[in-house]
This record gives C-alpha cells, sequence and structure tokens, in this order.
C-alpha cells in the first residue's frame, strides 16, 4: 500500500503501527484479531476492543472468501483511535450495502454476503472507505475514542463513508445497538442436544432482535406443510400491530416451509436490515429441520415399503392379498383406499375398500358406485385405460394409480386424501410404488391359485371319485396332499373289479413330485386298468407295467402294492397280496392286535427283472387290512419320524371299528404327530371283511 493511502492517521510520537501478510485462510481472521488486540493494548485503548475485533473480522472474513487472495492487514493506533485496512490482490469493485430481490419467483429481500459487513462497518465506525491500488483494493475503518475529536483527515485515493446516522429519531430515542449485541445475535444457535430446539431458538432470536430496535413485539409463523396450518413457532412483547408499522421479512425456506418474520417496530434504518439478518438467520436453521424432517421421513417410508413388501409377500391367496392393499395404505397414506380390479370383460369390480371412519363406508361404497361422466368409476375407467395417475373430484377427493404387473392391467387402486393434507410428492410417489408392490402380489397370488387349481383338478383325476359299495366287504380312503398345494404328488390308490368276481385294490407311490410325476402316475393306473381289464394275472401285471416304466426311462420308479380280494367260505376273505417295493400292511384283527403281513418285492422301473412274492392272507370277519404310502411313515417332528411301530400301535385300538373310522382315526394321528404342513402326500387305505 502506498503511503498516500493510509486513511485516519495521525501524526504523532505515540502512534503504533502493525502491518502483516496473511494467506487466504479460514485462520486469517483470528490472526488479524490477535493483530488488533495486541496494538489496542500497547496504545491503551481497550475501550474500543470491541467494536474493533467485529469490524476486523467482517472485513477479513469477507476477503478471504470472496478475494480469495492473500492479505495485507495494517493496524494504526494514535491517541485518540484506530484504523484499520484490510487490503487484497484481486480486481473488482468492493459490494456495496445491497437489500434487493433474491430472484422473481420468491421476491425474498436479502442483504449480500459481504453487504452485512458493510452495515456493521458502517455502524459502527467513525469514518471507513475503500481504496483502490494497480494491485489490488482495500477496506478500511476509523474507530475514535468517545470522547476525543477525530483527528484531521488526510487526502486519500480513496472513497470515504460516513455512517448512516443523525436522520432517524427512533434510532437516536433507543440507541444504536451495541457491538456486544450485534455479536450475541450473530452468534445466537439453536441448542444442539434439545429435542425440538427451534422455539426455543427462535424465540432469543426474537427477543434479542426486538430489544436491539426498541421493538414493541414481533412473532415468527411457520407452516412446516403437514397440514397443521401456519404455527407460531415464536413470539416476543405484544402481538405485533397489522398497520403501516410493521415490519414482514418472508423467510428464506423451500417448499413445504413458508414463514414470515414481523416486528412491530418503525422502519428505520436499522431495523429492518437487521430483521433480514435474523430471519435469514432462522431460516438456515429451518432448512436445516426441513432436511432432517425429510431425510426421516424418506428413512420411514422405505421401512415402510420394506414392511409392506414383505406382508404382500406372506400372502398367496388373492382375496387376503387384495383385502390387506386398503390395510396398508389407510390411514398413513390417504383417508379411505379402494382396490378394484379387472374382470373377464374388462369392467371394474369393487374388490376391497377401507376408510380411516369405518362409519363413512356406506357411504364411499355408494359413491363408488355411481356412474356417469364425471363419477370416481369414470376416473378409475380413464385411469385403468391410460395408465398413469388421475385426480378424483369431490366428494371423495384423492387420486387413483393403475394396477400394472408384468405389463397387465389388473385394475385400480383409489386413495383419497385427509382433509386438512394433501399429498406431497414424497408420498404420491410411495403411493405409487405402493401400487406396483400390490399389483406383483396380486398377479403371484393369482398364479399361484391358478397353479392350485391345476394341481387340484389334475390330482384328483389320479383318484378314483368314489370307492365301491360291496356287500360284505368295507373300503375307505384317506389323502392329504402335500403342503405345497400348488404341487402334484405321486401317491395314488384305486379299487376297481377283477374279471373273476374278485376286487382288486391297488396303493402306490410314483417317486418324485409335480407334472411328471403325476404323468408317470396316470400311466401307472392305466396300464393296471387295461392289463387286469384283459383278465391277467398279477404277477404278469407288475411284469408288464415294470418293463414299461423301465422302456420309459426319466428316472422315475414306483412302489406298489396290489390285493386281490374276493369271498372264501365261513364267511371269510381271501387276499393274495404282491408288494413291489412297497411297505407292509397291517392287518387288524377283529378280535384285537395288529400286525405286518406280506413279504416285500422289488419297485418298479428299476431293473428289468422284479421279483414280486404272492402272499396268502385271510381276512376273518371284523379283520382289516390297512394300507399306506411312506407320507404317513416318514412324516417328522423335528428330527424324529412318525414311523411304520407308530403305525401299528396307532390302529391297534381300532380293532372292531369300521374302515371308515380305522382311516379317518389314523389320518388324523398322522397330522396330528406334528404342527408342520405335510411334506409328503399322506395316503391311507382300509380293507376290511363286513361279513356278520
Amino acid at each position: 500500500m502506498s503511503a498516500e493511502a493510509e486513511p485516519g492517521m495521525a501524526d504523532g510520537s505515540d502512534e503504533h503501527v502493525r502491518r502483516v501478510r496473511l494467506p487466504a485462510d479460514r485462520r486469517t481472521p483470528a490472526a488479524a484479531r490477535a493483530l488488533v488486540r495486541s496494538v489496542l493494548a500497547e496504545a491503551d485503548l481497550e475501550e474500543l476492543l470491541n467494536e474493533a475485533l467485529l469490524l476486523t473480522t467482517e472485513l477479513s472474513t469477507n476477503a478471504v472468501e470472496h478475494a480469495r487472495t492473500e492479505l495485507d492487514i495494517e493496524v494504526a493506533a494514535d491517541g485518540v483511535g484506530l484504523t484499520v485496512t484490510v487490503s487484497d490482490f484481486a480486481v473488482g469493485p468492493v459490494d456495496e450495502l445491497v437489500v434487493g430481490v433474491r430472484n422473481d419467483s420468491d421476491e425474498i429481500t436479502e442483504v449480500a454476503e459481504r453487504g452485512r459487513g458493510l452495515l456493521l462497518v458502517d455502524h459502527f465506525a467513525s469514518r471507513w472507505g475503500t481504496t483502490y491500488l494497480p494491485t489490488g483494493k482495500g477496506v478500511w475503518f476509523r474507530l475514535d475514542r468517545p470522547d476525543a475529536a477525530p483527528p484531521a483527515r488526510r487526502t486519500a485515493v480513496a472513497e470515504a463513508h460516513t455512517p448512516l446516522t443523525g436522520a432517524d429519531s427512533d434510532d437516536a430515542a433507543h440507541g444504536a445497538p451495541s457491538a456486544a449485541a450485534m455479536s450475541e445475535l450473530m452468534q445466537t444457535s439453536p441448542d444442539p442436544y434439545a429435542e425440538d430446539p427451534l422455539p426455543e431458538f427462535a424465540t432469543d432470536l426474537v427477543t434479542r432482535l426486538a430489544e436491539m430496535v426498541g421493538a414493541a413485539g414481533g412473532v415468527v409463523r411457520l407452516d412446516r406443510g403437514d397440514g397443521q396450518g401456519t404455527q407460531v413457532l415464536a413470539r416476543y412483547g405484544r402481538q405485533p400491530r397489522d398497520d403501516n408499522e410493521l415490519i414482514r421479512v418472508p423467510l428464506a425456506v423451500h417448499r413445504p416451509y413458508a414463514g414470515e418474520l414481523e416486528l412491530d417496530a418503525a422502519p428505520s434504518a436499522y431495523a429492518r436490515p437487521l430483521a433480514v439478518l435474523a430471519a435469514e438467520r432462522l431460516s438456515l436453521h429451518l432448512e436445516n429441520d426441513r432436511l432432517r424432517r425429510a431425510d426421516v421421513r424418506r428413512s420411514a417410508w422405505l421401512t415402510f415399503l420394506a414392511e409392506a413388501s414383505e406382508l404382500l409377500a406372506q400372502s398367496l391367496d388373492v382375496e387376503l392379498t387384495m383385502a390387506l392393499i386398503p390395510q396398508l395404505v389407510v390411514p398413513r397414506l390417504g383417508q379411505w383406499c379402494a382396490v378394484h380390479t379387472t374382470d373377464e370383460w374388462g369392467r371394474l369390480r369393487l374388490a376391497a375398500s377401507s376408510h380411516a371412519d369405518e362409519s363413512v363406508l356406506p357411504q364411499l361404497h355408494k359413491v363408488l358406485q355411481e356412474t356417469g361422466p364425471e363419477s370416481i368409476q369414470a376416473r378409475l375407467r380413464e385411469a385403468s385405460r391410460s395408465a398413469s395417475q388421475v385426480p378424483l373430484g369431490a366428494p371423495m377427493e384423492g387420486f387413483a394409480v393403475p394396477l400394472i404387473a408384468r405389463g397387465q392391467r389388473l385394475g385400480t387402486l383409489a386413495v383419497g386424501r385427509h382433509q386438512r393434507h394433501r399429498h406431497d410428492p414424497d408420498e404420491v410417489s410411495v403411493l405409487e410404488d405402493v401400487a406396483r408392490r400390490a399389483a406383483l402380489a396380486i398377479e403371484n397370488a393369482r398364479i399361484h391359485a391358478e397353479r392350485r387349481r391345476v394341481a387340484q383338478t389334475l390330482q384328483q383325476s389320479l383318484l378314483p371319485p368314489v370307492l365301491p359299495v360291496v356287500e360284505g366287504i368295507g373300503f375307505a380312503a384317506e389323502y392329504v396332499p402335500t403342503g405345497d398345494e400348488a404341487d402334484v404328488g405321486g401317491d395314488f390308490y384305486d379299487v376297481l373289479p377283477l374279471p373273476d368276481g374278485r376286487w382288486l385294490v391297488v396303493i402306490g407311490d410314483v417317486s418324485g413330485k409335480g407334472v411328471q410325476a403325476a404323468a408317470v402316475t396316470g400311466l401307472v393306473r392305466d396300464v393296471i386298468r387295461v392289463l387286469v381289464g384283459d383278465g391277467k394275472p398279477m404277477p404278469e401285471v407288475l411284469g408288464r407295467l415294470n418293463e414299461t416304466l423301465v422302456e420309459r426311462g426319466g428316472g422315475r420308479y414306483c412302489t406298489l402294492a396290489m390285493a386281490a380280494v374276493g369271498p372264501a367260505e365261513g364267511g371269510q376273505l381271501d387276499v393274495a397280496l404282491h408288494l413291489a417295493g412297497h411297505d407292509r400292511p397291517v392287518l387288524l384283527h377283529g378280535g384285537g392286535g395288529a400286525a405286518f403281513v406280506g413279504t416285500g418285492g422289488t419297485a418298479l422301473g428299476l431293473l428289468d427283472s422284479i421279483a414280486t412274492p404272492t402272499a396268502e392272507i385271510p381276512l376273518g370277519p371284523g379283520d382289516a387290512l390297512i394300507f399306506y404310502t411312506d407320507g404317513v411313515t416318514e412324516r417328522r417332528r423335528g428330527r424324529e419320524l412318525f414311523g411304520t411301530e407308530r403305525l401299528r400301535d396307532a390302529a391297534a385300538p381300532l380293532a372292531g371299528y369300521s374302515a371308515d373310522v380305522v382311516a379317518a382315526r389314523l389320518r388324523a394321528t398322522a397330522l396330528g404327530f406334528s404342527v408342520e404342513a405335510p411334506r409328503d402326500d399322506i395316503a391311507i387305505l382300509v380293507l376290511r371283511n363286513d361279513a356278520l
């Protein structure tokens, strides 16, 4: 800096001067304050300390942030005051005090960053000015002792300014704000450990501001856009008057937040700029609050969507899935919700609905059934047809989104808004996400229902619709499919007449499950029926069936139990039993006791030749023969199996009961062994001698 550009310097031997060059660093303001403090101590000017440190901080901070060059700090003190000059090496004008429009849409007044510092300089300094040099520019200020006359100004290549005082009678009456008060106002901040620090912080800020400018009252109003409307965040003194003397400063916050600061004070030279400063300081913390709340809400929505997906995925029942959807939406995302599905003719049918007030449900159903160009039904059809969101008008305001899964239009999800709250963009996105997940859950449930229906139809085709009624012989059967109702098992049974007047009892189990196992099961049943109808003996029937399965290949095999039953003398029944790899049946004596009978043989479909010994078993009156598949004996309870011994022991007490009772009791015993759904099909077939 040239000698002639040293403003406010006084002549005299008691002059104290310090010059230092500092980098453009965040620590530079602290170093500048230390320099000013040391000079004031040397010159015995401690009464100027607060104002000097405040203004030095403002000038050095603004220079670091905006010039971004090295700084020259010059501090000169004499017997009556202090002069501080902050020079940088950037090209451009010094920002003046600015109060202008932020943008065309918000119309929020603000003070520019460096303008705020110049406002403070203009307020506290005895004189201040700007200095322009070929290498850069600088800003200086002069502070004089209150009881000392200011020294004569030097002629300088600078633009000098006098403080904005004298014309404002209100400022004179209330006194200009002190440096300590200005510092406290700008350093006021919320309590970081409070649960909701904003009300206390806003009250403290408004109180300090009102006391500084002599306002009779002040209030901060805030609308968070949560349906609660505008609320009073902070209040000081009396309710502000609704007249021209009221200072109103909008809060610089983003939607959905909106609010303003009102101050019951005359718009003086400092009242409005300080109100703007306070409003912007409050706005900064309100923005932090908005972002924090938005982040918490987004986290909550993600958790909600994850829980909704899990609940929807747990149900594979179509009606239950559609009934669950409105329960997820109401009341969290809407006052009411209705799910409509599209039938095979393309018409919308109400599948499920819910309302926060259950007494309004009849009215909701009535409105949803109304027809006409302006009805909700028409809007729902438009949403389904256009595959886009459609707003719903009165009396049930809200909007409808289509239910689309895998390119299929399944219907619509209609949601009504709460009376005092409109859906914000986040909620709309969540609802659209819920609709996508709900549509996928409905489609999955429909696919599963179709698979279950096909499996049940196929399974029923592999079993006889009814068992024959034969005089003197009782037949009974119980069948429990595997826990997966959408799959087809390989267990089957059959009872058919033989050409010689006897009856053939068959029970078998094809390895595996699913359509392939069902195909093999159907093949086994058909081959047996054809060969038996031709009068082939049992060993030949089993041999040809084995050849058929071996030639077919595919790794499928079958275990089989066949028994030819016919009357004998003395009311007995003669049973010729053949076992092809199947478990031995249980013989239940009419007089009590149970035992396994028969001789094991070779399973069908594994070897080219098989052995199936014949066991002749007489059944006296009241005796029963119990056939079963491995779904009974291999039923699990943890690591424990039901087993054949437990089956025999469960059958023993049933002596003397009819075939129907024996089959039903054994079925209940097997199912009651474990709380889990059956992992394999359970088939039980009972043959009993009912002769008197």
